[in-house]
């Protein structure tokens, strides 16, 4: 017996065997959407959608006034460039801001990467509202007056037939020309819009080139290089390599990667260690009055040195693996020299112009096998990729790719039996009798698990999707996560689309085709079974069958603009938080901070929204009046959300648009051979000719963007002037170029540990709990990535170095965090925090890529608070009033340099809110004032001091906030308010 009698011998069984179950399950497969095209499903769906969106909406606009830390963030962290509009307490006063906030002030207030993803929400409101005029307005007159009245009215139901008659399934001949001549206006208002937009974003982008901010930063003058051979592996092989591209008029500094052994995995295990520890004594320390008995843990996987398969008391283990851990880190930092070169480097000129021409010169071109581009933000670089070689760097994305792929083609049969089962859980009862009496019994009980679990489920996969495709982003050997990030949308994109579009749309279409081929199969040849099937006329019905399953779908998605706007995830999670759990005051800080936009997940969702709209534009018209709803509505929440809450939490500088370009071209073409498929089925191969140019018009159209924009969009420059004697003397001069001291330096190598937080409570019994001692000395100066510090103070004896303080001052080894300060207020500008709620340091005017003045030296090296490491053991900041008015006065009549703007004095430019320590205010208080450049060219007086700018001063900062203990002055309440610490006392 063959296989095609095998098949046949299949089918017979189902059919004589009498099973009413399989044969059950056949035919929801066959159509699994059928218990979703109800009589009035839209109608529900949109008073639903819409009156649940607006109560959610009022719902936040009551709570906004009064919970600021988790609807307005950004108004209290943000520095005064980068604040947000102010808002008043009314109920709807948030709408004032929003409507009159333009583009030009919200590249400020919400970065260019916010900016562009406005205008992208702005654009496809426009988009779909002008495409809503020329669908509604053509197809569905077209489509009502052609339809065939003696097949429209075999549809019993009156709601069912008038949403059917508005699709093609009942038109025929030449009344398909209107889906022709449509296709053809939606293209061109597609291309409109993108070029337009196109064209502002590359405005945007040259403004964002010569903004101040760019113009100063580190990366922007830098390339980075990377599969360097070995025989180049050194500070003079970098410069020989970017002399072969071009030749500029500065010589560029240069700075080849370091091994930083297992230094990465160390600092990453101690700060798992130290979270860990900190939540045992949070747990054991939450009454300090009744201490519950010993908390005992197992010992970690990673510790090799530790006796696995019992239980030891968790506190002592852990300070004694934190210990261990430091030192072996200080050990390896102090191993790692220039010897061992990696296969990377970087390259800084002393001019954007010279950095961009190089990049440009060698978009094209791998001297001596390398790869040469613009050098992205420090904190942007994955670094363990970088020393990945070309080889495995394209191994690792094959694999990746077929992770992914398999990934989406094993998604297929869970989300078909989602959309079956879950949606409507009698169609379970209908293949499972026993759960079908169970559902008999408890109506109510199911109605609502239904209600509630197909979301859930579908909310969660949605959730889970964008973590599980970064992860493997990673191991495809990204080397920024701003590519990690473009890539993560790329494959969420795909996988949408192949999934909940092309599965879920034509699979009812395929499975119906194939089981009537393989039927009459039997009586007549495949050939002719395949003729007899009409498979584009099923096709076309089948998607004319699902149009009103996006209908409400996409109607529903209002309801997650309105749940983003409320936050009730953020809300519900901070409230169970803090009412049935112990959180560590680490956790309570960073619930206090701004939370990071997720522009992948969201970029995801508007581009395939946008995809089925435009699919299902030809065939159900009024998707494109409710996808302009959608993207009207969520344009103004979008804007809120960004302006108040959310950050970028990597700035790229608007880059993600080429890829959402290219994706809506991708969405277009697309929708063009949907379109094809709907006019074939009922028209003629004339009509398929007069659509053939569409998807070929939309690449040369594309192709002619990239030609245009793409350049201007990358490059500050793609050539400068150059004097030939100064290229000659180029390597010969010691000017401002040679003072470039730039390099870029492996996190690890200067990134300061972090130390256990313990809550102010139980600072009392820490001494009876913990009997061991961390050192104090947790990073080592390496050279070219550290710079001048002092030794830490001790908090016990003050004037006393805390390396050589005795033991008993046992409150010194963790950071005592009272009560007032459970704030990201007092920690925004600490590494261990800034990292994932930082904004680069921007938002809050300490942007870590800045590169001073005087010694062309950023701030990314040289610590993040601008000088040198700051140190782990520095306690809960607490320093005097007195102190933060006084500790800039300076020697020579100048006033207080507070009220000349000085960075880190109270009301300075830097943020209200930046603290002083006692480096500054005591240590350097008697020594001579900072240098000050007047850009005002007079007489220096205390007025003037907003057109200075500072020059030293802060290189000598050891880091810090402040040292509890120390008898600031005697008259003085201790400063443990909030509003004290502020300087409004």
């Amino acid at each position: 017996m063959g296989p095609p009698d095998d098949i046949h011998a299949i089918f017979e069984r189902q059919q004589t065997t009498g099973d009413d179950t399989g044969q059950t399950f056949l035919k929801l497969v066959q159509n699994p959407f059928k218990a979703s095209f109800q009589a009035n499903a839209f109608w529900v769906s949109l008073g639903t959608s819409i009156g649940t969106m607006l109560v959610i909406t009022l719902f936040f606009s009551l709570l906004r006034p009064y919970n600021s830390v988790v609807y307005a963030p950004k108004t209290k962290h943000a520095d005064d460039k980068h604040a947000p509009p102010r808002i008043g307490n009314g109920v709807f006063a948030w709408f004032a801001p929003i409507m009159k906030t333009r583009e030009v002030d919200l590249v400020d207030k919400v970065g260019l990467d916010g900016t562009v993803f406005l205008r992208f929400t702005r654009m496809c409101r426009n988009l779909f509202l002008v495409m809503s005029v020329f669908g509604c307005g053509i197809l569905i007159p077209t489509n009502i007056i052609s339809s065939n009245k003696d097949i429209a009215d075999g549809i019993s139901n009156q709601t069912n037939r008038a949403f059917a008659v508005m699709t093609p399934q009942f038109i025929f001949g030449s009344a398909l020309w209107s889906h022709v001549v449509c296709a053809w206006i939606f293209d061109i208002v597609i291309a409109y819009f993108l070029w337009r937009n196109y064209r502002a974003v590359t405005r945007l982008r040259r403004q964002y080139f010569e903004s101040p901010e760019y113009q100063r930063s580190l990366h922007a003058r830098s390339l980075m290089m990377t599969d360097i051979p070995p025989s180049y592996r050194t500070d003079e092989g970098i410069l020989r390599i970017a002399g072969e591209v071009e030749q500029t008029s500065g010589l560029p500094r240069a700075a080849v990667g370091r091994n930083v052994k297992e230094l990465p995995e160390l600092i990453e295990q101690h700060d798992k260690t130290v979270r860990k520890l900190e939540s045992v004594l949070a747990q054991y320390l939450r009454n300090p009055d009744r201490l519950p008995p010993r908390p005992t843990i197992h010992p970690l996987k990673k510790d090799r040195q530790a006796k696995h398969g019992t239980k030891v008391d968790a506190i002592e283990y852990l300070t004694g693996r934190i210990r261990d851990l430091e030192m072996e880190i200080k050990d390896v930092r102090e191993s790692i020299d220039k010897r061992n070169a990696m296969p990377y480097g970087f390259a800084s000129y002393g001019s954007i112009e010279d950095a961009h021409t190089v990049a440009y010169a060698a978009r094209n071109k791998h001297p001596q096998g390398t790869t040469i581009r613009l050098a992205p933000r420090p904190n942007d670089i994955i670094w363990d990729n970088l020393k990945l070689s070309k080889k495995s760097r394209s191994w690792k994305r094959f694999m990746n790719n077929i992770w992914v792929a398999l990934l989406t083609v094993v998604w297929i049969a869970p989300n078909a039996m989602i959309a079956i089962f879950l949606t409507d859980l009698s169609n379970l009862g209908l293949v499972w009798p026993a759960f079908q009496t169970n559902l008999d019994g408890h109506p109510t009980t199911w109605a609502a698990v239904q209600g509630v679990a197909s979301p859930a489920v579908t909310s969660l996969v949605y959730l889970v999707l964008p973590i599980i495709f970064r992860r493997l982003s990673i191991r495809a050997g990204d080397t920024t996560k701003t590519s990690r990030e473009k890539h993560v949308t790329h494959k969420l994109y795909a996988f949408f689309v192949f999934n909940n579009y092309v599965v879920f749309s034509f699979f009812s279409a395929i499975w119906a085709f194939v089981s009537a081929v393989i039927s009459q199969s039997k009586t007549q040849s495949v050939w002719e079974a395949l003729n007899d099937g009409q498979f584009f006329v099923n096709l076309m019905l089948a998607l004319c069958t699902i149009s009103p399953f996006w209908l409400t779908w996409l109607l529903q998605r209002n309801l997650g603009a309105a749940a983003d706007i409320a936050q009730i995830v953020n809300l519900t999670w901070t409230w169970f938080g803090r009412t049935f759990m112990s959180p560590t005051p680490r956790q309570a800080i960073e619930w206090t901070a701004p939370p990071p936009f997720d522009y992948a997940s969201y970029y995801n969702y508007f581009l395939f929204y946008s995809t089925i709209a435009l699919c299902f534009a030809t065939l159900q018209p009024l998707v494109l009046l409710v996808t302009a709803f959608y993207f009207t509505v969520d344009s103004w929440l979008k804007k809120y959300l960004l302006l108040y809450v959310f950050i970028t939490k990597r700035e790229s500088g608007g880059r993600f648009w080429r890829i959402l370009y290219n994706r809506f071209i991708f969405a277009a073409i697309l929708a063009n051979c949907t379109s094809a498929l709907v006019v074939k089925a009922r028209g003629t191969w004339t009509m398929i000719g007069a659509m053939a140019p569409l998807p070929i018009l939309m690449l040369l159209f594309k192709w002619y963007c990239a030609r245009t924009f793409d350049d201007q969009c990358t490059y500050y420059t793609k050539a400068t002037l150059k004097d030939p004697e100064h290229v000659a003397e180029g390597g010969k001069k010691s000017g401002r170029n040679d003072r470039v001291g730039t390099r870029f330096g492996h996190p690890a190598l200067y990134k300061p540990l972090i130390t256990p937080m313990v809550h102010a409570k139980a600072q009392k019994v820490l001494s009876e709990v913990y009997s061991g001692r961390l050192d104090v000395s947790d990073t080592a100066s390496v050279a070219g990535y550290s710079d001048i510090a002092m030794d830490p103070m001790s908090q016990s004896q003050p004037g006393k170095s805390a390396r050589f303080a005795p033991v008993a001052g046992n409150r010194d080894l963790f950071e005592v965090v009272p009560e007032s300060q459970l704030d990201f207020a007092y920690y925004k500008n600490r590494h261990e925090f800034g990292d994932e709620h930082g904004g680069d340091g921007e938002l809050y005017g300490r942007p870590l890529d800045l590169v001073s003045n005087r010694s062309q030296t950023p701030r990314s090296f040289i610590g993040p608070d601008g000088g040198s490491l700051p140190s782990s053991r520095a306690s809960s900041p607490a320093p005097s009033a007195r102190f933060q008015q006084l500790a800039y006065r300076d020697q020579s009549g100048y006033g207080d340099l507070a009220e000349q703007g000085l960075p880190g004095a109270a009301g300075a430019d830097g943020g209200m809110y930046n603290l002083s320590n006692e480096s500054e205010s005591r240590l350097l208080s008697g020594a001579e004032p900072p240098g000050v450049e007047n850009r005002d060219f007079g007489l220096p007086t205390p007025e003037m001091g907003r057109g200075r700018e500072t020059l030293g001063l802060e290189r000598w900062r050891t880091g810090g906030s402040g040292y509890m203990g120390v008898p600031m002055a005697a008259e003085e309440e201790e400063a443990t308010s909030y509003d004290y610490f502020r300087g409004r006392r």
